[in-house]
């Protein structure tokens, strides 16, 4: 852990203002680190004109260099090959809910651009968009050593996730059951915690908080996408506008999914309580 301190700083107690910041400073550096995929998807959309480059269009470029990131990750060992068929599932996900979404007498949002690569008016590089939130899940979970204590039972998170996902496509059919599913949320996992170590301590909080906080920041990086025209909701079309507040409790419900998942797919049922934490 010592690697996060300066060499002159390192054999030193570490208390009061000086632990805070060093171990926000730590926490920083391994954020950047959980990140790296969805950073590389993100400065991509930053990067990429709107016309694209050498006669390519956006989408497509943004697709090549999706998929180069993961193939750099793979080879020099930042991602496991388990971890990548994980991450392809969200894929899979994000992209099923992607082509309902934007299917005619639906229309939630558009991609506006021409691409090669659009399947069904979608194209394939919405499905990384998926992907590199499940990316940082996964890369979390070991590089914040990540441990849960009174974690619902799993058949319970696993249930309560697939109708999460369900009500992604339902609402428009039998009504949207996000705050119903809120509230069952509220109530399994209102006494679980999340144990997290950003330098040499184990720290913790409210998962639910964890959940939130989460989908703040993807709703933040929804606004940069929507603003750069990546995909436009229907009030976006004639001028820029910010993504409703509403919708960070769609990514919210995104990130439980996601948690639930990786929880599984990653085999840390035996290892998820924290004994004597």
């Amino acid at each position: 852990m010592n690697f996060y301190l300066p060499a002159s700083q390192r054999g030193r107690p570490l208390t009061g203002l000086r632990r805070v910041l060093f171990e926000c400073l730590a926490f920083g550096i391994k954020e950047a680190r959980c990140c790296l995929f969805a950073a590389v998807v993100f400065l991509a959309i930053f990067a990429v004109p709107r016309a694209g480059l050498a006669g390519i269009p956006r989408y497509d470029l943004l697709l090549v260099i999706a998929l180069a990131a993961q193939v750099v990750m793979i080879w020099t060992g930042l991602e496991s090959v388990d971890e990548v068929k994980a991450i392809s599932l969200f894929h899979v996900i994000g992209f099923a809910l992607e082509v309902f979404k934007t299917s005619k007498g639906i229309q939630a949002w558009s991609y506006p651009d021409f691409a090669y690569t659009k399947v069904w008016g979608v194209p394939l590089f919405s499905g990384f968009m998926y992907a590199a939130v499940g990316s940082y899940v996964i890369q979390a979970w070991r590089i914040l050593e990540l441990r849960v204590r009174h974690h619902p039972p799993h058949w319970m998170a696993g249930a309560i996730a697939v109708m999460i996902y369900a009500n992604f496509f339902t609402h428009r059919y039998i009504g949207d059951y996000r705050w119903y599913l809120t509230c069952v949320l509220v109530g399994l996992y209102a006494r679980t915690t999340v144990y997290f170590r950003p330098l040499d301590r184990r720290r913790k909080m409210p998962l639910l908080l964890a959940f939130v906080l989460i989908g703040f920041f993807l709703w933040i990086a929804e606004n940069f996408g929507t603003f750069f025209a990546i995909w436009q909701y229907p009030n976006q079309i004639g001028a820029w506008a910010t993504v409703g507040a509403g919708k960070w409790s769609s990514w919210s419900l995104l990130i439980v999914m996601t948690f639930t998942i990786v929880a599984n797919l990653k085999h840390v049922k035996a290892r998820i309580h924290v004994p004597g934490a």
